[in-house]
């Protein structure tokens, strides 16, 4: 994509455009690491039994010789376990820090350039719609931190990374995925959509 996606695509759940980082890696190098990250939130996810409508990556370049990377992943679900929703926003970022990893591209910079404060927003807003108490920094009385989120995340990543990279490698090659689609390559179950008749 070489213009730049519609404004609201890059904007997160509270309508403020998300912030960008830049990262020292070569245009594919970047797209892939955006596949993992939006592979991990659907893989998991459809894990945790919420429907997954699509997840895809967005790239573009916002001046010539630039580059800018982002993704989206859509999703639906109802009677979900709200601390599995939590651990299912962490999840990007810790796949997209594993990539870096496994693909030896991990560097401080980048580790922190993986940062996704808007997904971690996102579950605390979420949760507390709901009367769940969710800490940025601490763990607040009867509710948990995002450091403890962030930990089981990490062990759900390590499980499912066979179906993450799976889903990863494809997404950066055709750009976006159905949740039919991932759970076809996958071996995983997309949940039916809220409302969806069988």
């Amino acid at each position: 994509m070489a213009t730049a996606p519609d404004k609201a695509v890059l904007l997160d759940h509270r309508g403020n455009l998300r912030p960008t980082q830049y990262m020292e890696l070569n245009p594919d190098q970047a797209r892939l690491g955006l596949a993992f990250h939006e592979a991990a939130h659907a893989v998991l996810a459809m894990t945790y039994g919420i429907h997954v409508t699509f997840s895809k990556v967005i790239d573009w370049e916002p001046e010539p010789g630039a580059y800018a990377v982002t993704g989206k992943t859509s999703f639906h679900g109802v009677n979900v376990d709200l601390w599995q929703f939590a651990e299912q926003c962490a999840a990007g970022e810790i796949a997209h820090e594993m990539y870096l990893m496994a693909y030896g591209l991990w560097t401080p910079e980048r580790a922190a350039a993986c940062t996704a404060d808007h997904d971690r927003e996102q579950a605390i807003d979420t949760l507390a719609g709901f009367g769940y108490l969710l800490g940025r920094d601490h763990t607040p009385a009867g509710g948990k931190s995002w450091n403890a989120i962030q930990s089981a995340a990490s062990r759900q990543v390590g499980r499912m990374w066979p179906e993450i990279r799976t889903a990863a490698h494809a997404m950066s090659e055709h750009t976006q995925l159905t949740g039919e689609q991932i759970a076809a390559m996958t071996g995983l179950t997309n949940p039916p959509a809220p409302g969806a008749v069988a």
